[in-house]
Order: C-alpha cells, then structure tokens, then sequence
C-alpha cells in the first residue's frame, strides 16, 4: 500500500527518484500514464493490469468511455526503476503534468501520484476546507 506525501526533484534527464516507502511496491516496474487533475498516475505493473482489466470492460458504444480509455492508455508508459531507484518520465507525460523541477509524490493507496509542487499545493488549498467539513458519505460503508 502506497502512503504517505514525499518531495523529491526531477532531474534534467526528466528521472524522479522513487520515495523509499514505495520502492518495494514498485520495484518490479512500473506504468506511469495520465491522471486527473494533471497529475500523473503511477502504478506497479500488477496493478496496472488489475485496474487495465476492470476498464476493458467499459462499453465502447459509450463516447466518454471511449475518451476516457484513449487519454488513459494511449499516455501510458512501462519503466523500469534504474540501480538508483529512478523512474523515467516521458516528455509527454511531464508537459501533461506540468513538471518541473520540484515535485510532489504522494501514495494513494494502490497507486502514486506525481504532482507539480504549486499544482498539488494548490489542489490542497482548494480541497482541505471541503473535505474537513464533508458531511456525506462518498465511499459507501468507509466510516
């Protein structure tokens, strides 16, 4: 389970050094695409194909379903964590993104994010008002 908020920074070959909490999670590879928000989406490669399963199964007459899969997929980028436990961003997915030189890397359970720093503390500003005072339920049965 990936958990926790770390800082690290991209070097100028586009390589971001994986937290050490998440190296053994990611050590046997990883697929990096585009997320919500403009973050990245990090996952290990059997998660990958945990959550590639589940989406292969949305209807492809359904046109947001179809949009959704080709941003998702088509984005989407094997790399393996170097003998520094780097991972590779592909240009694309870094002007996706936004990255720069400092980033935020956060553990959402059985995924990571990779943020732009401002972004992902702009996110948090937007975002820690509403969910401290949210009143309903979002994940059924959770609390």
């Amino acid at each position: 389970m990936l958990l926790g908020t770390h800082s690290p920074k991209l070097d100028d070959k586009g390589r971001v050094i994986l937290p050490a909490k998440f190296r053994e999670d990611l050590a046997g590879g990883v697929v990096i695409t585009r997320g919500q928000e403009r973050c990245l989406y990090v996952f290990s490669n059997a998660e990958f194909e945990s959550v590639h399963e589940r989406i292969r199964q949305a209807p492809l007459s359904n046109k947001q379903a179809r949009d959704f899969l080709r941003m998702f997929l088509s984005g989407a980028s094997a790399e393996m964590p170097d003998s520094q436990n780097r991972i590779t961003i592909p240009p694309a997915l870094r002007q996706y993104a936004g990255l720069e030189k400092e980033l935020i890397v956060t553990g959402v359970g059985a995924h990571a994010e990779i943020w732009n720093a401002e972004a992902w503390n702009n996110y948090l500003a937007g975002n820690e008002e509403s969910y401290a005072e949210m009143e309903q339920e979002v994940i059924p049965g959770l609390f």
